[in-house]
């Protein structure tokens, strides 16, 4: 396995794995069985792989994970976005329909510790593999169910990707400004936030198993959970006072300054100065000490009453700069604040180049690929990136059957005749 917690640069601006031997990774010995596709679950699974799980990526034999054609760009008819999105699994091909597939899915479960799944809920009892006939081959068997509105309730079997999962949790409405469509962020925001706790949900039922003698069980995951989860104090500011906040542009309502500025040079930058003390600093930076006692800006709530001024005032100061003058003269006084970065600008960044956060992986068609790198950083017992998405279904197949479930070349044969894999 690659580790990426070292320091060797490879290329412009980009870190290699080092070879230097590290403490084990922190999930070795754990055995995933992944199913599903696309973002929901299979993020998790990356981020299981990448801290040193095996990750056993299921896949139809007819129906791959459409992830394999997705993304913005392709090399060499490669899909980008899979080789990350699939980096360190282990893919096989299996059909759950078959009944030599439901077989061998079994005794994949007799081995795996955690089963991993983003399917309609009632999925897998329909195939005959509900989580109690599961426990009856593998009592200790964790099972991770990621879906839209989770598996009980009247919508459980509803669909839901990402974008509706961010609008039924309550993000899309905050997103935006007053008075126009809610936009969505420019990533599949609500996938990752549920792959993030189901990821969390395993780590504990596994310590819960493990640590304290306890047994399997679902953890069961909603991306519109997920999402109305950050919903942060709209809960019981509504609950309390009726208060429905909304949607506030590029800033917060009420709290000021933090905001994007527009330098001379046309780039955007964020400053945030709405703790007291930070903003004593910007004021200095300003060359406006005096701003700090003004009864309209001394304190966070007469900010927040004075937020449009301020941020005028502020606004005005700032294009006199270029973007780099402005940060470093920020930096200077220790006022937070950040360039809005493009890919393009994190590709120079010195800070997450020397965090290892762009890395060379292996790829089988490429030859390497840059992808970024793994979060958080352990100390003791790093993660590594193994390999880039592997380029064929099924191209574990011998590995993990033959291998894993001992089945010899012949019983590969057939199972194949068979349809199961």
């Amino acid at each position: 396995m690659a580790n990426v917690s070292g320091t060797t640069t490879q290329g412009a601006g980009v870190s290699a794995p080092p070879t230097g031997q590290q403490g084990a990774a922190p999930l070795a010995g754990v055995r995933v069985v992944e199913l599903g596709s696309l973002i929901a679950g299979p993020f998790a699974g990356r981020q299981l792989a990448d801290f040193g799980a095996e990750v056993i990526k299921i896949e139809s034999p007819d129906r791959p994970d459409p992830m394999r054609e997705w993304g913005r760009s392709r090399l060499k008819d490669h899909t980008l976005w899979w080789s990350v999105q699939s980096r360190g699994k282990k893919c096989v091909t299996l059909d759950l329909k078959a009944p030599r597939g439901r077989e061998l899915f079994l005794e994949l479960c007799r081995e795996a510790d955690v089963i991993l799944e983003n399917f309609r809920p009632g999925t897998l009892e329909n195939l005959g593999l509900a989580p109690e006939e599961l426990w009856k081959v593998n009592p200790g068997l964790i099972i991770a169910r990621v879906s839209g509105y989770g598996q009980t309730g009247p919508d459980a079997q509803k669909p839901g990707y990402a974008s509706v999962a961010e609008a039924r949790g309550g993000l899309r409405y905050l997103n935006g400004y007053p008075d126009q469509a809610p936009p969505r962020s420019g990533i599949s925001l609500g996938d990752s936030l549920a792959s993030l706790y189901a990821l969390q949900g395993i780590l504990m039922a596994l310590y819960w198993r493990d640590a304290r003698g306890g047994t399997g069980q679902v953890v069961d995951v909603s991306l519109v959970e997920a999402c109305f989860s950050l919903l942060e104090s709209a809960v019981p500011d509504y609950a309390a006072s009726g208060v429905v906040p909304g949607p506030s542009g590029s800033g917060l309502k009420g709290i000021a300054p933090s905001n994007i500025f527009r330098s001379s040079d046309g780039k955007w930058v964020v400053i945030a100065a709405n703790q007291d003390s930070v903003f004593v600093r910007l004021a200095a930076a300003m060359g406006r000490p005096e701003l700090a006692s003004d009864a309209r800006y001394s304190n966070h709530a007469a900010r927040g009453a004075h937020q449009e001024e301020l941020e005028s005032l502020i606004a005005e100061w700032a294009g006199g700069f270029s973007h780099e003058e402005l940060t470093a003269l920020l930096d200077r006084h220790s006022v937070p604040n950040s360039p809005v970065s493009s890919i393009e600008d994190i590709f120079d960044d010195p800070q997450l180049r020397a965090r290892e956060m762009l890395v060379d992986v292996p790829d089988e068609r490429l030859g390497s690929v840059i992808q970024p790198g793994i979060v958080p950083k352990l100390t003791r017992s790093a993660g590594g990136i193994g390999w880039s998405g592997p380029l064929q279904p099924g191209s574990h197949n011998r590995d993990v059957y033959g291998g894993l479930l001992r089945l010899s070349d012949e019983e590969l044969q057939h199972a194949k005749e068979q349809g199961a894999i």
